[in-house]
């Protein structure tokens, strides 16, 4: 996509075009808007909340970064059980104003979305609320965004509206951003001369959370922000380590030569990792298989692997299946958050990725977070990473966690919560703590940190103990000291404390459509029959998540059972330590004797780019992954469960508890 260009300084005010999508729950509604009819938001009502990433942009498209997005923006929108909105009719309509309810951008991190509304010439949109890496993805590549519905009938009026009413209620950073044009711009201009501040110079010292510790010692000062931001200011910090995957690198490398020429000058490139996580098995992804679009991820991971090389970054490959299966143990691979746990993150340090579940790492002690390919790009030449300071959230879990109940339980059971579906979570840190959280191993804990993404958090964290030194000694073979001021202070400010009984917390389920759409498994009230049942990526596809698995699969076969006829039951290593982890333990012959396929690590099914996902409506799956909006892993129907759920439920060809399978073959 071409750079941000610098107008909005010279510009006092925008006039847009008069005409509006309305992304309502009406069919009738998107279509009339399509056809160039003017409507009111009062005739466009009630208007679709949770508009994910996934619909704006599908995940076949993102192997275009260029122009050629502007073809495709809302083609996975779904208005009902319908999906209007058709390649190039968003370009055709000339529509500048989009408008939607709440927590518009949820999701993925991908910066393909806002690219591909403003390639097709959407200047402008208006939603109750937004995802914090959607809004701030758009305000990189210059795209307007406001919660202010009175903008409507001044545009239809023909007004013009001053950038500073565009702008109005964003912190100074932001706005900053947007009136420069987006962030390489305003990098150019306003980030010639960083210096660092220390933890030891606040001048308003008070008790803080774990999080605001850690990014006081990775503050940084521009000549337009603080080394010393409170919550709500725009701010820069320094990362300890920055990674990319193979759907960003591209079009951070298209950009940043556009913008700066040949070679660039990468600062801390040993600081840089590049991981292939999503590919491995794209010739088995029926969307990138009907669309024709392999040879187009291809050149893609080419794009990256030249990129890496060029600057000598270091580089994780992922294997095909017959490179695994001449593996000699030294090949180093796996979806990229979870090798980052795995290899690189420890407590304190500050780490961020192109990957909306990077917060994965936070389950060491550390502040991870998601980010999009402008930050990133501006993040590789700079240093400096960008984030608006957000509130913390207290997350208590306390008693004890029933027998075969999971992390992946509590996550649902939280995402139930009516104030985390009201968007109580959006944009805030999630430190998760209670008397519960010491009996949780790291891999856990990571489902929890990782899934704040799903809870539409900035990220979550648990501070380090006894099992992070654990972890750190026996998976890592890393000797680790935690430092005293490695916790939350006593009587540091939290925004909310949410108390969770751990001992009340069932297996749970999610309904389609949603990762909130959460219940108990018991509360399912008809049977639900399914085709397919996936166990993997970055949330389930741990070593403590493989132990579950083989636990209800050897169970199943040490009686003669076997995988329910007309199921398919998918197994992915989230990583080449957790395969190998697996064939050390034995737990192989148990997932063959039940007939499951297994995979090599990558993400798979889970961004709908392998093996596992559905390729009709009529299918239905129950999976391990962490979000299931419309479209993703396939056009079927997705239900969220634990991996003993989806493990028990491949046995039984419908959603059942491993309990509930216990007693049904007692």
């Amino acid at each position: 996509m071409p750079a941000p260009k610098p107008a909005t300084d010279s510009v006092q005010a925008i006039r847009f075009e008069p005409r509006f999508l309305f992304l309502s729950r009406s069919l009738d509604v998107v279509a009339r808007c399509l056809q160039g009819e003017t409507l009111s938001l009062a005739d466009a009502a009630p208007l679709r909340d949770d508009v994910s990433t996934d619909e704006i942009t599908p995940i076949a498209i993102l192997t275009h970064y260029d122009d050629k997005l502007g073809r495709y923006p809302y083609t996975g929108f779904k208005a009902g059980e319908s999906t209007p909105i058709s390649a190039d009719a968003v370009r055709k309509s000339g529509i500048e104003v989009v408008v939607a309810g709440k927590r518009y951008g949820k999701g993925s991190s991908r910066e393909h979305s806002p690219a591909a509304e403003k390639l097709a010439g959407v200047r402008l949109v208006i939603a109750e609320s937004f995802e914090r890496i959607y809004r701030q993805n758009a305000d990189n590549i210059g795209l307007f965004t406001s919660t202010d519905f009175g903008l409507l009938d001044r545009i239809a009026a023909g007004e013009p509206i001053p950038v500073d009413d565009l702008v109005a209620g964003r912190d100074a950073l932001a706005a900053a951003i947007l009136k420069s044009g987006g962030l390489l711009a305003f990098g150019q201009r306003f980030m010639r001369r960083i210096t660092g501040g220390t933890d030891d110079d606040d001048p308003h010292p008070r008790p803080r959370t774990l999080f605001e510790k850690i990014v006081a010692r990775h503050a940084l000062a521009t000549e337009l922000t603080t080394a010393h931001p409170g919550p709500g200011d725009g701010a820069f910090v320094r990362a300890d380590l920055r990674f990319i995957h193979e759907y960003y690198t591209g079009m951070a490398a298209h950009m940043l030569h556009a913008t700066f020429g040949r070679p660039l000058v990468l600062h801390d490139p040993g600081s840089i990792v590049v991981f292939e996580d999503h590919t491995s098995y794209v010739e088995e992804s029926p969307a990138h298989v009907r669309g024709g679009l392999v040879p187009n991820v291809h050149r893609m991971v080419e794009a990256q692997r030249d990129f890496a090389a060029t600057y000598s970054l270091h580089s994780h490959r992922t294997l095909t299946e017959e490179e695994a299966a001449h593996d000699d143990g030294t090949n180093v691979a796996g979806i990229s958050h979870a090798m980052v746990a795995e290899h690189y993150a420890l407590p304190g340090q500050l780490v961020v990725g192109t990957d909306s579940h990077t917060p994965h790492s936070g389950a060491l002690g550390c502040v991870a977070f998601g980010v999009g390919t402008t930050d990133m790009a501006n993040a590789f030449v700079t240093g400096a990473v960008r984030l608006t300071v957000p509130q913390s959230l207290r997350i208590a879990l306390n008693g004890r966690v029933a027998p075969g109940v999971t992390a992946k339980d509590i996550v649902l059971h939280l995402l139930a919560q009516p104030f985390i579906r009201a968007g109580g979570g959006v944009g805030k840190v999630f430190e998760f703590g209670g008397d519960a959280v010491p009996h949780l191993s790291i891999d856990e804990r990571a489902t929890l940190t990782n899934m704040t993404a799903e809870l539409g958090g900035f990220t979550g964290i648990v501070a380090p103990d006894e099992e992070t030194l654990r972890f750190l000694r026996e998976r890592r073979g890393v000797d680790f000291t935690i430092e005293p001021w490695m916790e939350s202070d006593a009587g540091a400010t939290y925004a909310e404390t949410i108390a969770i009984d751990c001992a009340e917390v069932q297996p749970m389920v999610a309904a389609p459509g949603d990762p909130g759409h959460g219940l108990p498994l018991v509360d399912v009230n008809e049977a639900v029959a399914i085709d397919i049942a996936y166990g993997g990526s970055c949330t389930a596809g741990k070593r403590e998540d493989f132990d579950h698995y083989h636990a209800v699969l050897k169970w199943a076969a040490d009686r003669g059972l076997r995988v329910a006829e007309g199921v398919d039951l998918y197994l992915q290593f989230g990583t080449t330590a957790v395969r190998d982890h697996c064939i050390a333990a034995g737990y192989m012959e148990a997932f063959e004797r039940v007939g499951a396929r297994t995979l090599q690590p990558s993400c798979g099914a889970c961004g709908n780019c392998g093996p596992g996902g559905s390729t009709t409506p009529s299918q239905v799956t129950v999976s391990a992954i962490n979000r299931n909006f419309p479209g993703r892993g396939g056009p079927g129907q997705v239900w969220l469960a634990s991996p003993p759920t989806v493990a028990a439920s491949a046995i039984a060809g419908r959603l059942i508890s491993f309990e509930a399978l216990q007693l049904l073959h007692a």
